[in-house]
């Protein structure tokens, strides 16, 4: 740094110290745009080499939950004496609203007039009231409606009940009835029974007075588990679903269905003032009775003493006849006499509609004897003789 003096006139060079660097200031917006590393390398130039002292982070102090007075010694006195004075009163509250409830005379049940019943038609309202009788003066409270609704679906008139309690002093109860869709035999006895295979109670007079008109169906057995009866009863239904599909109401004329063998549906119509049984199988049942209905005729005119039509087969039909009462009487009392069977060729199960088939089925049966010897080991024994008629159409 130069330096003038005044006495002789001239410059002189002096050392100083150096106090600090001054740098003019720069222009805010080239420092705004200047990214913030670049500013703190500027500005920390002159502080090369001195650290950068960054402060501390106060970390926070957890305060208890409690107030400060709670911790001293009575604090905590009178925190314990105003949660007993809580409990307590809840506790009271309680009481005396379950008090209230159970003993006001608001809420007895004072007659069946206080029991509602819906949704009953076959049973009647006594005989829902019968499982209520020693609810009659009880507290509403009182009364297990769960335990109610299990005695209610005793009743096998009854597939679901359901018990409320209507406040203050009634109850309502809405049963949901079986629905009969066919006759069964029990022991001999006449009675209902809906699709799942329950035996549904009613007596004669009663059955008489509903009017019910179905098919008897054998071969339910209340012996049998309900998921036996409940899978013939729905053989049953699929039965009657495909003789009813075109709308003819085919069931009409169905006296009797045995369902005794699940794979061979029998079913026993009225033909003549005698009963035909006719054997479906368990499938094409529409088909079938198609082919019984298309040949009833002929084949009454050719056998009159015709008892049964096996139609499980696909090209022919099997003829069961009626035994001789004579012979049946001549047999011995181990070996009855069995009924008489005749194969008939059928069309393939299909009504004979066409003119060919008409005047075929006109044509006389051709009778073939067979005759089949057996030797017994001691050579008396006879020869047996079968015979099989086939009427070709």
């Amino acid at each position: 740094m130069a330096k003038t003096s005044a006495n002789s006139g001239g410059a002189t060079l002096l050392d100083e110290p150096r106090t600090g660097f001054y740098r003019p200031a720069g222009d805010p917006e080239t420092d705004a745009r200047l990214p913030r590393a670049d500013r703190s390398a500027s500005d920390g130039e002159d502080d090369a080499g001195e650290p950068f002292l960054r402060a501390r982070r106060r970390v926070p102090v957890r305060r208890g939950v409690l107030p400060p007075w709670a911790r001293t010694r009575w604090g905590r006195i009178g925190l314990i004496a105003g949660g007993v004075v809580v409990v307590g009163l809840c506790v009271g509250t309680v009481v005396a609203t379950r008090s209230f409830l159970d003993h006001d005379p608001r809420f007895r049940i004072d007659s069946s007039a206080s029991i509602q019943t819906v949704g009953n038609s076959q049973l009647t309202r006594d005989d829902l009231l019968s499982v209520f009788g020693s609810d009659i003066g009880r507290n509403l409270f009182y009364v297990p409606l769960s335990q109610r609704r299990a005695e209610l679906e005793r009743f096998s008139w009854v597939e679901h009940a359901t018990v409320m309690r209507v406040l203050p002093n009634q109850l309502r109860v809405s049963v949901t009835e079986r629905t009969p869709i066919a006759f069964v035999q029990v022991h001999g006895k006449i009675a209902l029974a809906d699709a799942a295979g329950v035996i549904l109670d009613m007596s004669p007079q009663e059955i008489a007075a509903k009017h019910f008109s179905f098919p008897v169906v054998s071969g339910i057995n209340p012996n049998d588990p309900l998921s036996v009866r409940g899978a013939r009863m729905a053989l049953y239904q699929r039965f009657l679903r495909e003789l009813d599909g075109s709308g003819e109401k085919i069931s009409a004329q169905l006296s009797e269905v045995d369902l005794s063998d699940p794979e061979d549906v029998r079913a026993t119509v009225p033909a003549n003032g005698t009963d035909l049984q006719l054997q479906f199988g368990q499938d094409d049942f529409l088909t079938r009775w198609r082919n019984y209905e298309a040949h009833v005729g002929q084949w009454r005119a050719q056998y009159p003493k015709l008892a049964a039509v096996d139609l499980r087969y696909e090209h022919e039909v099997v003829l069961k006849m009626t035994p001789d009462p004579a012979a049946v009487e001549s047999a011995a009392p181990a070996k009855q006499a069995a009924p008489k069977a005749v194969a008939v060729k059928s069309a393939a199960l299909k009504p004979a509609a066409a003119p060919k088939k008409t005047a075929a089925a006109k044509a006389k049966p051709v009778v073939k004897a067979r005759a089949q010897s057996a030797h017994a080991q001691a050579g008396n024994a006879k020869p047996a003789a079968k015979r099989a008629v086939r009427s070709v159409q």
